[in-house]
């Protein structure tokens, strides 16, 4: 099984610990970016994981390649061009003070890509699954047109379609994702989303819930996925239910709702100590792809996927090193902590 995510990879550029921005006069590199990091996370896990993109033909590029060919991802199908790499400033939040993400992604190279750098006939010719996120088309025009291209060569191949929504407001205001993302969505299997998410690019409220209260309705939720399903099709729809006691302590549950069964699964809830939150959906994403090309049950699916996430967020930096034998223990151990000698 060939897995292709496709999307930018970004340049990180973070405060050392807990400090604020330019609080001390050195920031921490590292590469990262939403699709990245499934790629990331899925080859770790032992999936043949692909990754397109388009980079800056110059060190800097080679690097981000470079990030991750060390973790096995076959960079192969990248492409080179001119122009900047994406990049975003973090500051990590403690306590009740928030995390901070500010983007510098204007006009990067594949922003600026040309629809005729991608031919998805040859792309796909070796893919089995094809994931991408709501991120890609926020970028400009251009890329939004290039990802609807995508999923509909990819469906005309007969390839899985997943998409993590990601919807990011600094990107683009809510009218102009529903705009697009509506029109991609039908052509998308596996849907992977938050409540935000499918409320401000799709438009579907899910009820009786109050993120910023700490309230949520699990099944809300389920009402959620079956509007999703009823209006795109999507044969799996998977949310996270995130409750933000602090930035420093968070609930952390979710769930799959699989519509041929119409039925929804629930994780356990995990009260995790943040180190690191960044990367903690796409974590999530590549729990469940996992988990339904190695045909899991929808349990066991969600399970692996929120284990897999759990961790992540205990964890510096954007990608997810933890093996299928980290998140296993994690669920076997229910998470105690204990040294393991």
């Amino acid at each position: 099984m060939n897995v292709l995510s496709f999307g930018e990879i970004l340049l990180r550029l973070a405060a050392p610990g807990y400090t604020k921005l330019f609080q001390k006069d050195c920031l921490e590199s590292t590469f990262c970016g939403g699709e990245a990091n499934v790629a990331v996370s899925l080859s770790v896990f032992g999936v043949n994981s692909q990754f397109l993109t388009k980079v800056p033909d110059n060190d800097v590029g080679i690097a981000a390649v470079n990030a991750l060919r060390y973790f096995g991802v076959d960079t192969s199908k990248i492409i080179y061009g001119e122009g900047r790499m994406g990049l975003y400033y973090l500051e990590k939040g403690a306590s009740q003070r928030p995390s901070k993400v500010i983007y510098d992604r204007s006009r990067s190279v594949l922003s600026l890509a040309d629809r005729q750098d991608f031919v998805w006939e040859e792309i796909f010719e070796d893919v089995n699954w094809f994931h991408w996120t709501g991120i890609s088309p926020a970028l400009s025009e251009n890329m939004a047109n290039i990802c609807l291209e995508a999923c509909k060569a990819a469906k005309n191949r007969g390839i899985t379609v997943s998409c993590d929504l990601n919807y990011r407001s600094s990107l683009w205001p809510s009218d102009k994702a529903r705009l697009v993302m509506k029109e991609i969505l039908s052509y998308v299997d596996i849907c992977i989303c938050n409540e935000e998410d499918a409320d401000k690019a799709l438009g579907i409220k899910t009820i009786d819930t109050d993120i910023e209260g700490g309230k949520l309705c699990d099944d809300g939720y389920v009402r959620g996925a079956e509007a999703i399903h009823s209006n795109y099709g999507c044969k799996y729809i998977a949310t996270t239910l995130r409750k933000s006691h602090s930035a420093s302590r968070n609930g952390w549950k979710a769930m799959i709702y699989d519509a041929e069964a119409r039925e929804a699964f629930f994780s356990k809830e995990y009260d995790i100590q943040i180190v690191d939150r960044v990367g903690g959906g796409d974590s999530f994403a590549a729990g469940i792809i996992y988990g339904l090309i190695n045909e899991m049950n929808n349990q066991e699916i969600v399970n692996f996927a929120t284990a897999a996430s759990c961790l992540k967020q205990t964890m510096e930096g954007d990608f997810n090193r933890s093996t299928v034998s980290d998140v296993m223990q994690l669920l076997t151990s229910g998470g105690n902590g204990r040294v393991q000698r």
